[in-house]
């Protein structure tokens, strides 16, 4: 490309918005968020799918600016809560978006439950859309962990105070998404498997941009 591709990301969410432009930040991609352009229509998150959610975001806002477009969905699924909150993750308490009450109702659930039990993984669904609304890629990655009995780390978001990576091999295990910087987070989050593996597939996708 000769010029740097203008990507809509869908969202607005701040925090998820910083998470994406730090490893979007050396791509040759012109990043433009909702609040750039006017906002992009609301849609309602009824998918039973993460990947579901994601689509309809990216279709529904690629065909109304006539852009490329990335949505994504994410959540966290809780093996003891037979996957739940899943993708009600972010209004898991009842009002979207709240963090605090969210992990309180997470731990209540999981009172008395030991270490061995409390086995948990995120998901992230991205979908890329092209300018008519058609659906250039989709893909989905997760990060295996557990959840801890008390919050650790100070890089909040969402459940990541109690979330504990359990994966082995990594600078990161044992450690909470919480605890972790951004290099960390986007070498083993959801988020950062599922980016990479897009910026795999890019050159063929965006070639007909």
């Amino acid at each position: 490309m000769t010029r740097p591709l203008r990507l809509l990301l869908a969202s607005n969410n701040q925090k998820k918005l910083a998470e994406l432009q730090h490893l979007f930040a050396e791509l040759p991609i012109a990043l433009v968020l909702p609040t750039e352009i006017g906002g992009v229509p609301a849609v309602i998150e009824d998918a039973p799918t993460f990947a579901g959610n994601a689509e309809k975001k990216a279709v529904s806002a690629a065909r109304a600016r006539e852009c490329w477009t990335l949505a994504d969905d994410s959540g966290l699924s809780v093996d003891a809560l037979a996957g739940a909150p899943g993708v009600h993750s972010a209004r898991f308490a009842g009002v979207h978006g709240d963090d605090d009450a969210n992990n309180r109702l997470l731990l209540e659930k999981l009172a008395n439950l030991p270490s061995f039990l409390r086995g948990a993984h995120f998901t992230c669904a991205l979908a890329l859309a092209r300018p008519d609304g058609t659906l250039a890629a989709t893909i989905e990655a997760r990060a295996h962990g557990r959840i801890i009995h008390q919050p650790r780390g100070t890089h909040d978001f969402g459940y990541d105070p109690l979330f504990e990576f359990t994966e082995p091999g990594f600078t990161a295990t044992g450690r909470s998404f919480a605890e972790l910087g951004p290099d960390y987070q986007s070498e083993v989050s959801h988020r950062g498997r599922a980016l990479r593996e897009l910026l795999r597939r890019l050159p063929r996708v965006l070639s007909e941009a």
